[in-house]
Order: C-alpha cells, then sequence, then structure tokens
C-alpha cells in the first residue's frame, strides 16, 4: 500500500556548482559579512580569497579531479575555508567529527580520502586511521597547506601557483561535491552531488524566506548533515554564517551569541532549542525571526511551548529529512493547521514537502524524493498521510523492541507516556538483567513544559505511569521497570541516543551519572553474588567425583604436596561458581561501561568461559591418557582454543573506547 503527496512547486532546477554560486555572491556584495567567528569576522571577498589560495595549494599536491578531502580543524572558520577550497579545486570535502576521535577513526575508513586536510593540533588526535592517508597541513590554522607522507614530516609541494586560481578551476556540475555521515555511529558515508546541493538550498530558501541580510547559526556539530550541507544556506544566498566556536559546548554562552550576533535564522535540534527556550530561560533575542528544529521528532505540543516563548511573528519550522536528502524532505509550522489537534502531546507532525521534493509511504514507511528530482529513498522511519496532507511521524524501524518473542510498538508506548502532564520524554528498550532474563524497560525525563506540567519535578515513578498506560496499550507492552532520568541522553545528530541509555545499578533504586531509577526488579546484590558463588563451588566439588571418578584421588600424593593440589581443586572450583554467578549478574555492570552492546555481550560470555572452564578442563586432563591422541586433540579444541579467543575478546573490549555522546541538556 502506498501513499503519496508531493510539492505543489515544481521544484527547483538548478545547473553548476556550488561555488560559481558562492563566487556570484562574492561579486554582487563583496564587503558584506561572511564569516562571524570568535577569531573575526571574514567578508566575502576575504573569504573567497583565503579559500582561492589553500584551493591552489591542492591543486598543487596534484588533487585528483572528483576526489574526496576529508577535513578536520581545529578553528571552525578555517573549516569553512577549507571545504570551500576543497570545491574550488574540484573536489569533494568530508568534514570529520574532529572533537570525537573513536567517531572520526570510523568516518576515515568509511570515505576512503584521497587526502586528510589538518592541522597539526587535530592531527594526532584522530586515531591511528590518520596515519594511514596522506596528510595536508595548514600551518599553524592557516591557509597555506603542505603535503605530507604518510608517517613523514610534512614538506613543502614545491609548486607555488598563482594566489587566485580562478573562481572555480575544476569542479564539474555533475559531480561530487560532499561526502556526509550518518547511521547509528555516524560513520556511514554518504556522496551527494553540486545539483543535490543546490537544490536543497533552493528549496530551503523558498520556504524560509531567506535574505543576504540574514545571520545563520547552526547548532550542530559540523560533520552532522544539519551543518555539512546546511552551510550553503547562508553562503549561497548572500547571509551570514555565525561560527559559536566553544559556545556550542555551553548553552549559556550560545544564547549570549544568539543575542549579541544578532542572528535572525537559527538552525537547531529538539533538545537544543528546549534547552535555549525552555523555561525559566531568557527571553529569545529580538533579532530572532525564524527557528527551524530538525534531527528528532519534536511533539505538536512541544511546538507550541517553544513557539510560545519567541517572540511575536518568529517562525517555527519542524523539519524533516535525511541525509540522502542534503537534509530536506518535509516541513511544518502550527500555521499550517485549520484546527487544533487533538492530544497534542502524543503527535508529531511533518507536515508538507519542499518543493522539489515528495513523499510516499510504502507498507508504513517513509520515502523521500530528493529536492532536484530522481528515486525516492527510504528513510528507515515509519509514518502515515493524514486526510489534511499533512505527514505524521510514527516512529522508527531501527528502534523497534523485541520482548519475550514480542514486537513491541515502542513509539505507541512512549508518545502515550507523553500525554502525562510530568513526562517530557519516553524512550522504551529492553533491559538485559544477564543472559536468561530480559525486561521491558521505560526511561523518561521530566516535562519542562509550562501551563499544565509541573517544570523542575521528578518524572512520576512507576506505578503511577504503569496506571496512566492501563486501557491505552497492551498489556504485553507495559514497561516493567521505569528509569528516571534527568535528561535523555542524544548523540552528535542531536537525536536520543538509545545506545547511550544507561543501565540501572542494582535494585534499580540508587542514582545513576544522569538521574535515578525506580524500584524495579532486584539484580543480585555483591553479598548475593558471593553467597550463590560459594553454594555453586560446594555443589561442584560434591559433584566432581560423579562426573570424573577419580579425577581429585590425593591418596598417591605425598604431603605437603597433596595439599597444594587440592587448594587447586578448590579454586577450579570456585572459579565455576564464580562463572555462574557472573552470567546472571555481570553484563549489566558491563553495559554502564558505555561500549557497544555487541562487544559487551561477546566479552561478558568470555569472562564467563574464562572462569567456568577450569573446572571441567582440568578433571578431563587428569583422566585423558597422554597418547590417547584423538581425546587430547578433543580437549585442546573444546577448552584450550576456546579460551585464547575469550582472553582476545577481552582485550578488545577493554581497549575499545566508549561511544561518543553528548548530552544536549
Amino acid at each position: 500500500m502506498t501513499q503519496a503527496s508531493e510539492s505543489a512547486a515544481t521544484g527547483p532546477r538548478t545547473a553548476g556548482t556550488v561555488t560559481r554560486l558562492f563566487a556570484a555572491r562574492v561579486g554582487e556584495t563583496p564587503d558584506a559579512p561572511a564569516l562571524i567567528a570568535v577569531s573575526g569576522t571574514l567578508s566575502y571577498a576575504e573569504l573567497d580569497s583565503r579559500a582561492n589560495r589553500l584551493a591552489g595549494r591542492l591543486l598543487a599536491s596534484r588533487l585528483p579531479q572528483g576526489a574526496t578531502v576529508a577535513v578536520a580543524l581545529a578553528e571552525e572558520a578555517d573549516t569553512v575555508v577549507a571545504l570551500l577550497a576543497v570545491l574550488k579545486a574540484g573536489g569533494a570535502y568530508a568534514l570529520l567529527a574532529s572533537g570525537a576521535p573513536g567517531t572520526a577513526e570510523r568516518q576515515l575508513a568509511a570515505a576512503a580520502p584521497y587526502a586528510l586536510l589538518t592541522d597539526a593540533r587535530t592531527r594526532y588526535t584522530l586515531g591511528t586511521g590518520a596515519v594511514d592517508h596522506r596528510v595536508i597541513l595548514l600551518e599553524d590554522g592557516r591557509e597555506d597547506g603542505r603535503e605530507a607522507v604518510p608517517g613523514q614530516p610534512a614538506d613543502d609541494p614545491g609548486a607555488d601557483p598563482a594566489d587566485d586560481p580562478g573562481a572555480d578551476p575544476g569542479a564539474e556540475p555533475g559531480g561530487t561535491a560532499a561526502v556526509l555521515f550518518t547511521g547509528a555511529d555516524g560513520s556511514r558515508a554518504v556522496p551527494l552531488g553540486h545539483e543535490r546541493l543546490l537544490a536543497a538550498h533552493a528549496a530551503w530558501a523558498e520556504v524560509a524566506g531567506t535574505t543576504p541580510g540574514d545571520r545563520h547559526l547552526i547548532t550542530a556539530r559540523l560533520d552532522v548533515t544539519a551543518f555539512a550541507a546546511g552551510w550553503t544556506r547562508a553562503l549561497c544566498g548572500g547571509g551570514a554564517l555565525v561560527l559559536p566556536g566553544p559556545a556550542r559546548e555551553r548553552g549559556g554562552d550560545l544564547r549570549r551569541v544568539l543575542a549579541e550576533e544578532r542572528v535572525t535564522v537559527l538552525h537547531t535540534d529538539p533538545g537544543w532549542a528546549v534547552h535555549l527556550f525552555g523555561p525559566r530561560r531568557a527571553p529569545a533575542p529580538d533579532s530572532l525571526r525564524l527557528v527551524t528544529v530538525t534531527g528528532d521528532r519534536l511533539y505538536v505540543d512541544q511546538q507550541a511551548t517553544l513557539q510560545r516563548r519567541l517572540s511575536p511573528g518568529v517562525r517555527l519550522l519542524n523539519v524533516y529529512g535525511v541525509t540522502e536528502t542534503a537534509g530536506v524532505g518535509t516541513w511544518f509550522e502550527l500555521a499550517r493547521l485549520s484546527r487544533p489537534v487533538a492530544r497534542s502531546e502524543s503527535v508529531s507532525l511533518l507536515g508538507e514537502p519542499f518543493p522539489g521534493c515528495r513523499v510516499e509511504v510504502q507498507d508504513g514507511e517513509i520515502h523521500l524524493g530528493p529536492p532536484e528530482g530522481g528515486d525516492a529513498v527510504p528513510t528507515g522511519d515509519r509514518g502515515r498521510l493524514r486526510e489534511d496532507g499533512l505527514l505524521e511521524f510514527r516512529g522508527r524501524t531501527r528502534d523497534v523492541v523485541v520482548s519475550d518473542g514480542h514486537t513491541v510498538d515502542a513509539y505507541r508506548v512512549e508518545s502515550e507516556l507523553r500525554s502525562h502532564e510530568g513526562v517530557g520524554g519516553a524512550i522504551v528498550a529492553r533491559m538485559d538483567e544477564g543472559v536468561l532474563l530480559r525486561t521491558l524497560a521505560v526511561y523518561v525525563e521530566p516535562s519542562p513544559d509550562e501551563g499544565d506540567r509541573a517544570p523542575g519535578r521528578p518524572a512520576p515513578g512507576s506505578i503511577e505511569l504503569r496506571r496512566h498506560l492501563e486501557g491505552r496499550v497492551p498489556p504485553e507492552d507495559m514497561p516493567k521497570v521505569v528509569v528516571r532520568l534527568r535528561a535523555l541522553p542524544r548523540n552528535r545528530a542531536g537525536q536520543e541516543d538509545r545506545a547511550a541509555l544507561p543501565h540501572p545499578p542494582a535494585g534499580h533504586a540508587t542514582g545513576t551519572k544522569y538521574g535515578a531509577a525506580q524500584p524495579g526488579p532486584a539484580q543480585p546484590t555483591g553479598c548475593a553474588a558471593g553467597c550463590a558463588t560459594l553454594v555453586v563451588a560446594l555443589l561442584a566439588m560434591a559433584l566432581t567425583d560423579f562426573f570424573w571418578t577419580g579425577s581429585t584421588d590425593l591418596s598417591g600424593v605425598p604431603g605437603p604436596w597433596a595439599g597444594f593440589f587440592f587448594g587447586l581443586y578448590v579454586a577450579e572450583c570456585l572459579a565455576f561458581g564464580a562463572g555462574l554467578a557472573f552470567l546472571f549478574t555481570g553484563l549489566p555492570r558491563m553495559l554502564r561501561a558505555g561500549r557497544s552492546r555487541g562487544l559487551t555481550r561477546a566479552a561478558h560470555l568470555a569472562v564467563v568461559y574464562l572462569l567456568v572452564s577450569w573446572w571441567p578442563q582440568d578433571n578431563a586432563y587428569r583422566l585423558a591418557a597422554k597418547t590417547d591422541w584423538p581425546q587430547q586433540a578433543l580437549l585442546v579444541y573444546t577448552f584450550n582454543i576456546p579460551l585464547m579467543v575469550a582472553a582476545a575478546i577481552v582485550a578488545v573490549y577493554v581497549t575499545r573506547r566508549p561511544k561518543d555522546t553528548y548530552d544536549a541538556g
């Protein structure tokens, strides 16, 4: 079953390249501010000149036509200069997460660039992946690049082209302009051409009504689509791009930047929007005329609350798009509604397509047609087209939760929880209490809203929320555990990060680094685990002769050696007991370390095997004849080699960095 919605406009049709459009802006307003950064302001002419000089250096380094250049620089202004220079030299840029080494390494591997453009401060923070690439260093963070052979100091390439190699020396209209990153860990590479970037810019300009006098600020990290593709909305439209620098990490400083730099257009995500314009915050600056919110679900009641925090006349757009469509797809503002939305706290509206875009809902999954035309791409999100023609968000397919063989409608449960006045956000997840015990849990954050809700109070507890859900969701979708957080964790793209949810401590009753958990099914405490270890060890000692008759017979061993061997048997049984106790209690504690769940589960089972295998292994070896080669080979492949594999898994686990996450609140 397919539903479709298409923009009424024929959509933007573009020719040329991003740099040619930028060059036109340089010719029209050379003295207008282009970049406003902590280090100072660059006019369009100054930005163009710096980008031309660096483009000349890239051409002198024999950059092939269409080659990808990964960019990782400490200064944001240098980063914008670099991406323009790469385009001017005929290449495609890939902005790396320079502040997150683990993510940057994965992005380097995914993009497979011809060269890495970086500076001395950043080069050695990118991990070992940077060593394997051709490196072009910036001189003291400026645009005079020097090429470096991997593993060797940078040397001047010898060529000294003219300072101005031309406005667009090598870019082709049909070529790749950017390699952007998406995916759960931000490392799936998506190439985008000049045509798509220009069409997305034109669609934005039509909906948002951008003007050359606008000052744009983007809260997203530089490697995220909102910035990596969104910078064109400012610099290809003749406006100024405000770069907040360190203020991007601190909400208070970012509010100051908004006011001092007279920002007119703010591009942000739901987490930052609530943080900047929530209750008990200073009023939004009078300069703002447009706020766009993208990156994650925004419920209608949240949008209405944010709208009230803005000055009259300020537009607030909920924007939905994916990396494959350069961040455009659909847009929604409250003024498009003909009547109020019932149960607005449980409804997220994505609205109508951008000019040139189209929306298809195939078997419940949203597909977006890119702004310049072409085949619709699946988004991995679920939705439906309402009778009024607006697209409604219905959850993500990757967030499906399976508990006890039943597929839980997580989005429905989360939306129903938001209808409770004390809940601002909710995430349903399956909580692993061990290998055999799995529990459906919900993580909730308190409501920051004004009006009927109670800002600042802790989210309600388990009993109250379960009562609230009765009759609203099926009994099998009812969460067993409620974990209260101060704020739901968000990833670099501003999305709620399910992989970063903290596992509640023992008993689910004490605090975590995010907040306090409500009582629920108790885990065994350290004392209980120790008692279980002792009981299993005693049972193992009693059953040793039953399974391996005579394996612990010490009648022929003289003292004091018999005592030493008896101690070995006791240690084996204790290790077996500890391994079984760790099987049921160790995984939740390991999950709190923040490493990937797959690796954590593998390491958990590896530790269990390292502990439990000693008891059967040594007893079996003691009864095996030395020259019984088939039995000896069987024992080696049953015990010794798996022990080596288990040790290697544990080694990978302890050396692997936790995932890069941040909390926008």
